[in-house]
């Protein structure tokens, strides 16, 4: 069997796994791990929770490291087009070939009472790959949750809870105080803490746990602050140092905020006798890339992809077009997923636009463009319901001008096939 048809067999077995167990916990991941020789024992890990922010924090802490001179595994989740991007080393996704081989490793490993679920095997995966490449430090992302996530089974060196909101209340719970205390459950005995939480349930939940595990506990705007200045840079007062003139390559002000967490983390590193230099913290965050999140693919028209998966992230990208789009006419082309507050994300959205087209993503979670329809019957009138997402894009493109904005949201999944579309069809963007 070919390299390529071995790949895409590992991928239809893995996509083939149920997405959460019946009953969530950490002896599989356990079991398994142990069965490949516990690579996740042989590296230095920072775990990042939250509900927004978690990629582009994780992401930015990665570039710093290898910026430093470490060798560093990444761990995040979803992919946008293919599912090596969810297992980097040193900020580039491992090969096909690496993939098959982690794939048959985990698969060989005995995993107890029943079968793993999607994530558990795929954590499985980025372990052992980051114990093969002899990786000195991973950050890593929880997938949802915190407590009873897959990735809680490391110790890591520090901890970062980003925010909190409502989500996935299911699984988590359905108060604030229940979600950040299962996002929480990540913080381990004497490991330090940094937050970018603001509700008072959540501080109060996240200070509670951080006490009764002695873990150090550094809250944005309270242990650290930022003052932006009149360009697009920053000032960080920290614990011990004050940086100046900070600027992160990420666009929106919400990244600010996310740049504060990595400052405060890089602090806690440095206290921790890590070689991090200022020079190669500003140079990380200047340098960091982190798609589909207010990234701009096209300048004539301006084509813009954001997730925008869920209210809070829906709530920053409405921001972004208030403050910087309003005189341009902006084309929305949205698709969102059952499970998420549809109804709220398209009242933020719908009314910063001349023109909606209602598209469907492949994933069988996806809502259907007339479960939609109602709702931007009664904020737009210009509607468009065109399933297809390649088909969608294409009509968004042929039908506006050079001045124009197309703004591709709602799911990373209509993210991900809208990158998959460019890189077959690169004749549809123009940069300058």
């Amino acid at each position: 069997m070919s390299t390529k048809d071995s790949y895409n067999n590992c991928l239809k077995n893995l996509y083939s796994l149920r997405r959460y167990g019946i009953i969530l916990g950490l002896d599989i991941i356990g079991n398994i791990l142990k069965g490949v020789g516990n690579p996740h024992n042989n590296f230095n890990t920072i775990h990042v929770a939250g509900t927004n922010g978690k990629g582009s924090i994780a992401s930015a802490l990665s570039t710093i490291l290898h910026k430093a001179g470490y060798k560093v595994g990444l761990y995040t989740s979803p992919h946008l087009v293919r599912f090596n991007e969810r297992i980097c080393v040193n900020n580039h996704p491992v090969s096909d070939e690496n993939v098959v081989a982690a794939y048959r490793a985990v698969k060989s490993a005995h995993h107890g009472s029943r079968e793993p679920t999607f994530f558990e095997f795929t954590t499985a995966m980025a372990f052992y790959e980051f114990g093969r490449h002899n990786v000195e430090w991973a950050v890593v992302e929880t997938g949802m949750g915190g407590r009873l996530d897959a990735t809680n089974i490391i110790t890591p060196a520090l901890t970062i809870v980003t925010n909190i909101s409502l989500e996935h209340k299911l699984y988590l719970g359905n108060t604030i105080s229940e979600i950040t205390r299962e996002k929480g459950g990540i913080i381990k005995k004497g490991t330090p803490v940094v937050t970018g939480v603001t509700q008072k349930n959540a501080i109060s939940a996240l200070t509670s746990i951080a006490k009764s595990q002695s873990a150090p506990f550094y809250r944005f705007r309270d242990a650290f602050r930022i003052r932006r200045n009149r360009n697009t840079t920053f000032n960080y007062f920290g614990m011990d140092h004050v940086w100046r003139h900070i600027q992160t390559g990420l666009i929106g002000k919400h990244q600010i905020n996310n740049a504060a967490l990595v400052l405060a983390a890089c602090e806690l590193l440095i206290k921790n006798n890590l070689n991090l230099t200022l020079k190669n913290i500003k140079d990380g965050l200047e340098q960091n890339r982190w798609p589909g999140r207010l990234e701009i693919v096209s300048s004539s028209p301006m084509i813009l992809l954001d997730g925008a998966h869920n209210f809070i992230a829906a709530r920053k990208l409405a921001r972004y077009l208030s403050e910087n789009l309003s005189d341009r006419n902006i084309t929305l082309l949205i698709g969102i997923l059952d499970d998420k507050p549809y109804q709220a994300i398209l009242k933020d959205l719908l009314p910063l636009c001349r023109k909606v087209i209602l598209t469907r993503p492949k994933i069988d979670r996806a809502l259907a463009p007339e479960k939609l329809y109602p709702i931007a019957q009664k904020i737009i009138s210009d509607i468009h319901v065109i399933p297809d997402v390649d088909k969608a894009i294409i009509h968004a493109i042929e039908n506006a001008s050079p001045k124009d904005v197309i703004c591709i949201a709602g799911s990373l999944y209509v993210v991900g096939e809208a990158k998959e579309l460019f890189e077959k069809r690169a004749d549809l963007l123009v940069k300058n």
